[in-house]
C-alpha cells in the first residue's frame, strides 16, 4: 500500500484545482488500497451506522445504499485515512499548511441502477465553512463516464447562495431521525437546472480505474453519477478533508451530516478551527 504519492502533482493540475475546483487524478491509490476498502465497504454494508439509508429503491429491487462517519468503527477505512497519501494530496491542492481530516462516505448503487444525485454544493450542508476544503471520490470498481460524477468547472468561486436540494427526502423506507435542511430562507435564487443545458455549464466527468480519484472543492456543483447498466454496479468511498481557513459554522436552516452535537460535547464552537479526535490532524507540509 503506498503512503506516499505514486507520483508528483504538478503545478498545472494545482492550477486546473485552483482555477475549476475540481480534476481528476489518475493512478493515484494502489490495488492494495482498493482490495482493503473493497473489504472495509462490504463490512459496513453488513453492519451500517445508525446514520445509514437507502436513498433509492425501484420496483425491480435496484437501489442505492448510502453511509457516512464509518471511519471509527471500521479499521480498514481508518487505515486509509491515517495511512494513505489521500491528506497529502488534498494539501498540494489546496496550498494548506496542514490537513484535518472531516468525514467519509460510501455510495453503493446496485447493478442497473438509474438514480442520478441531485446537483448540489457539499459546504452548505456542513457544519464548517471555507475555500480550503478538499473531497477525494474515489471509485472501488470501473466507472463509465455516464455513470460518473458530474462537475461545474469553477462554480466554486459563485458567491450566490443557491436554494440546495433536501437529501432528506432520499428515505423510501421512511426512517426516522433523518438530518434535514430547509435553504429556502436563505437563498438568493434557485439552484440552477444543468441538466437542462450542460454544454452552456461545460459540465465534465470521465471514465475511471480503480485507483483514481476525483478531488474537488466543497463549493463545487455537482451531481449525477447514475445511469448504471445491467452488468455493472458503482461502489464509491469519499473522504473529506479541511485545509487552512475551514472554520466551523451551526446553521439554523440545519445541516447534513449534522455533527453539531458532537463537536459541542467536544468543546467545539462556531469560529473554531476543527480538531479534537473528531477531526484529526492528518498531514503537515515540509
Amino acid at each position: 500500500m503506498n503512503s506516499d504519492l505514486l507520483r508528483t502533482i504538478t503545478r498545472e493540475e494545482v492550477e486546473t484545482y485552483q482555477r475549476d475546483g475540481v480534476l481528476l487524478l489518475q493512478n493515484m491509490f494502489d490495488k492494495d488500497w482498493i482490495e482493503l476498502l473493497n473489504k472495509g465497504l462490504d463490512k459496513n454494508i453488513e453492519a451500517p451506522t445508525r446514520r445509514s439509508r437507502i436513498w433509492y429503491k425501484d420496483t425491480s429491487g435496484r437501489s442505492m445504499f448510502y453511509d457516512h462517519t464509518a471511519w471509527q468503527n471500521i479499521e480498514e477505512y481508518k487505515k486509509f485515512i491515517f495511512n494513505s497519501p489521500a491528506a497529502q494530496i488534498c494539501g498540494r491542492l489546496t496550498g494548506s499548511a496542514t490537513i484535518n481530516f472531516f468525514f467519509d462516505s460510501v455510495f453503493v448503487r446496485s447493478t442497473g441502477t438509474q438514480f442520478e444525485t441531485p446537483w448540489h454544493q457539499d459546504e452548505p450542508y456542513w457544519s464548517v465553512e471555507g475555500h480550503d476544503s478538499c473531497s477525494l471520490w474515489l471509485p472501488l470498481v470501473l466507472v463509465k463516464q455516464k455513470s460518473s460524477l458530474s462537475f461545474v468547472p469553477g462554480s466554486h468561486h459563485l458567491k450566490s447562495v443557491f436554494k440546495q436540494y433536501n437529501f432528506g427526502d432520499l428515505n423510501p423506507e421512511r426512517k426516522k431521525n433523518v438530518d434535514q435542511v430547509n435553504f429556502s430562507e436563505i437563498a438568493e435564487q434557485e439552484f440552477p437546472d444543468i441538466n437542462a443545458d450542460s454544454e452552456r455549464f461545460g459540465v465534465i466527468s470521465w471514465d475511471m480505474q480503480p485507483g483514481d480519484c476525483i478531488a474537488f472543492n466543497g463549493r463545487t456543483m455537482h451531481g449525477g453519477s447514475g445511469k448504471l447498466d445491467d452488468d455493472c454496479e458503482l461502489r464509491v468511498f469519499t473522504t473529506k478533508w479541511l485545509g487552512d481557513d475551514i472554520r466551523i459554522k451551526f446553521s439554523d436552516y440545519g445541516m447534513d451530516p449534522d455533527h453539531s452535537l458532537d463537536m459541542i460535547e467536544k468543546g467545539l464552537k462556531s469560529g473554531d478551527r476543527p480538531g479534537t479526535d473528531l477531526y484529526p490532524q492528518i498531514w503537515t507540509r515540509v
